[in-house]
């Protein structure tokens, strides 16, 4: 019995998807649930006429430019703003953890990427499939890495404060380097991250932090380290 042309495009995706996914494979348990639902969406796009772009957030930080939103997670465990809340007081010091990793300076390497940017990234990923796109899986980072060295060294650079740093063992499932390579967003969306300097992504984190400070009706109370 003929293919009609949707059944074919169907299958075309099927084996354009399943090679690409056969072929990834996660190195923790958050990989894992998210390698989970992008195998859901391409099930779902063969069974369907449903097209999308799954966008692999590496790790988004700083805040809206103009400080209109940011983090409100109650217990923070992302490594920006714990220093914050460390320099600004909301902790007694910043765990470390794990300094013998194998990179420059014995700390975990992460991308980081601005919240502005992973925003105008789903912006063009829209406007992307509005035009016709297929459906793709693309990575949403920087492109650089940061340890957590350097991430300490900005916020205290940047706050001017010299806060107390507590080096502990490593955690059990944490990588030595994660590092995104965005090239493909850049050629399939045209999207380009706009904030390349880390400093200027804690900049804004930390004004948000402060807003978040100032907004409250009461003043706020310390952090217990040990929720994280």
């Amino acid at each position: 019995m003929p293919l009609s042309t949707r059944s074919r495009a169907r299958r075309r995706i099927c084996r354009q998807f399943s090679s690409v996914l056969c072929t990834v494979s996660a190195i923790s348990p958050y990989g894992q649930s998210k390698l989970a639902c992008e195998k859901m969406l391409h099930d779902a796009a063969v069974s369907t006429d449903l097209k999308f772009v799954a966008l692999r957030h590496f790790n988004v930080a700083g805040a809206d430019p103009q400080i209109r939103t940011g983090q409100l997670t109650p217990a923070a465990t992302h490594v920006i703003r714990r220093a914050i809340q460390t320099a600004i007081g909301l902790r007694p010091h910043l765990e470390v953890y794990g300094t013998d990793y194998a990179t420059p300076d014995g700390t975990c390497i992460r991308d980081y990427i601005h919240v502005a940017d992973a925003v105008r990234a789903a912006v063009d990923a829209l406007r992307y499939l509005r035009a016709g796109g297929t459906s793709v899986v693309l990575n949403c980072g920087s492109g650089r890495g940061s340890s957590v060295h350097q991430v300490i060294q900005s916020v205290k650079r940047v706050s001017g404060v010299d806060f107390r740093v507590v080096l502990g063992p490593r955690r059990a499932g944490d990588p030595a380097s994660v590092i995104a390579s965005p090239v493909r967003a850049r050629a399939v969306l045209g999207w380009q991250p706009q904030v390349a300097d880390l400093d200027e992504v804690v900049r804004h984190a930390l004004a948000w932090e402060m807003k978040l400070r100032t907004t409250r009706d009461s003043p706020a109370a310390p952090i217990e380290t040990s929720k994280d």
